[in-house]
């Protein structure tokens, strides 16, 4: 079998021990580590960086540890980074998360720029850009349609042409189908106070399958932000 005779030997103790499930992965880490960082000093590294909201090198300087132990720490707790913490309370931010796929859909679209043939002004200068603007045809702006299941962040995004009622309709069907396609059943669907969201189309597509409609309270993108910054399994398509 290509390995040592006592790591055969090892694996054979532990078929006999424990059966089949003796044969599964265990974990690396050490029954026991006195060297570790105690449960005191930890405690107060997460205080004076929930506190101070103070970097490694400032934090191991007050407690007299080294910045690197100072650094474990941070990680351990999950609070290396500055901004994943609440900058009044210094707590973890945690978003909110329903409990099962397909009770909540969150839908919205993103407007971007179309890049012209041969690149815009970061390629040959605002300048040259500005001097040939006569001579260009205006190529609009793409509009990128997308729907993140609320639990699962499985996504699905579509690059269509406008964001009108009919073309939100048409994307939410296809979106429906997507998610039905892996198992999940719409339950909700979240969007903005967009025109389109509120026309007969889009709300008519929803009603055909008994899906839910809730709005953003006006003014608080925070509340539908997941879509502009999902991560996750996406399925593209382009129209």
């Amino acid at each position: 079998m290509g390995v040592s005779r006592q790591c055969a030997h090892k694996w054979w103790r532990r078929y006999c021990e424990l059966g089949p499930e003796g044969l599964c992965d265990r974990s690396s880490r050490p029954a026991s580590s006195p060297a570790r960082t105690s449960v005191f000093l930890e405690e107060r590294i997460v205080r004076r960086r929930r506190l101070d909201k103070a970097g490694p090198h400032r934090i191991a300087i007050r407690l007299g540890v080294p910045p690197s132990t100072v650094y474990r720490v941070l990680v351990r707790h999950d609070l290396s980074r500055l901004d994943r913490l609440d900058r009044a309370s210094g707590r973890e931010i945690r978003r909110y998360e329903r409990s099962r796929p397909g009770e909540l859909v969150h839908v919205d679209v993103k407007k971007l720029g179309r890049i012209p043939t041969g690149g815009g002004h970061r390629v040959h200068g605002r300048a040259a850009t500005v001097a040939h603007k006569h001579k260009r045809k205006k190529i609009g702006y793409a509009y990128i349609h997308s729907a993140v299941d609320d639990h699962s962040r499985l996504a699905y995004s579509e690059v269509m042409a406008d964001e009108s009622g009919a073309t939100s309709a048409a994307f939410w069907r296809r979106a429906e189908a997507f998610f039905k396609a892996h198992g999940i059943i719409v339950e909700r669907v979240m969007t903005d106070n967009a025109f389109a969201y509120r026309g007969k189309l889009f709300n008519a597509a929803l009603d055909a399958s008994r899906v839910l409609h809730r709005y953003c309270r006006p003014f608080r993108p925070q509340t539908n932000g997941k879509v502009c910054e999902h991560h996750g399994p996406t399925q593209h398509r382009s129209a």
